[in-house]
């Protein structure tokens, strides 16, 4: 590679995924680029095996947990510091097939209209498919959907690159100029949609977003909060509204948040109604709290009293 860039990779207690990803950076020709690994406050020991098994990474410790926004922003800003002309961010839970930085890069010089990159990510299976190539934003229904999900990785193979609108989150390579525009994540969403309403933001920019079928990154789906965690519940539901609230204009913003909030209250009623053997009361007070603090506006990192909703204390 023939220019200067910066790897960042965000950690938060997964050790072991972290130290799978660096490994995988082997595979890639990383000359003239620096990895950066972001502790977000692990309370494990991921910090000294880190340090022990790659030494010559920058690992930045922020001593707490900043959300994805947040410790990725802290990446993000050493290398600008750094002049890092190029950055890469993965999920620690991602692994980079051979040379799949290179043909991100090589996306980036064939379309100088390309701000970011994202690459086929594919989950295992048999046959392995692909997880996302991107996604699209459905302003019809406010929903979110990855491309060419469920599909077979074999019928991408060979395919050009296309332009999408919105990046995974789990890996995208990024020109500097982008975020020297546009700034960086919006560290209010804390986590979840923080990369759907950034890449709305580039797009209005004026950068262009490509898919690139060429560079595979293998997602192995992180445990840290687990899928039905009513941690999700509340950042999912919560962070929805906030960027239909930014991004859809006039009447159509007031029609999206009335679907979602009925959406919402009809799931929260069935919760409620359940019997107790199978009721899902965390995750109903989750969703109360998250229509509580968008209509209020409270954002960021979720308040102690939502911690204890979400541990099912009411």
């Amino acid at each position: 590679m023939n220019a200067s860039g910066a790897i960042i990779i965000l950690n938060w207690n997964g050790a072991d995924e972290t130290l799978a990803c660096l490994r995988s950076l082997a595979a890639q020709d990383l000359s003239d680029w620096q990895v950066i690994v972001v502790d977000n406050g692990s309370a494990d020991d991921s910090v000294a095996r880190v340090r022990s098994a790659f030494p010559a990474a920058t690992l930045l410790a922020t001593g707490q947990n900043l959300g994805y926004a947040g410790g990725n922003n802290v990446g993000i800003h050493h290398a600008l510091g750094q002049g890092a002309a190029h950055l890469c961010i993965l999920n620690n839970d991602v692994v980079l097939a051979a040379g799949a930085l290179q043909a991100m890069l090589d996306v980036l010089v064939r379309h100088p209209d390309a701000g970011v990159v994202t690459p086929l990510v594919a989950q295992q299976g048999k046959p392995p498919l692909v997880w996302a190539l991107g996604s699209r934003m459905e302003w019809r229904t406010g929903s979110v959907s990855r491309v060419a999900a469920g599909e077979r990785i074999e019928a991408w193979q060979g395919r050009d690159e296309f332009a999408v609108e919105i990046a995974s989150g789990a890996a995208m390579l990024v020109r500097r100029a982008v975020f020297e525009q546009i700034g960086l994540f919006d560290e209010a969403f804390f986590l979840y949609y923080e990369e759907t309403d950034w890449c709305l933001r580039a797009q209005m920019a004026g950068h262009a977003i490509y898919a690139a079928p060429s560079a595979v990154a293998w997602h192995h789906v992180s445990a840290a909060l687990g899928a039905d965690s009513p941690v999700v519940d509340y950042y999912m539901l919560r962070n929805h509204l906030r960027l239909i609230d930014r991004h859809a204009t006039g009447s159509g913003r007031a029609r999206l948040w009335t679907r979602i909030v009925l959406r919402n209250l009809a799931t929260i009623g069935a919760y409620t109604l359940k019997p107790p053997r199978v009721a899902r009361r965390a995750h109903r007070n989750a969703r109360l709290c998250a229509l509580r603090d968008a209509f209020a506006g409270r954002w960021g990192k979720m308040g102690d009293d939502v911690e204890q909703c979400c541990q099912g204390v009411r």
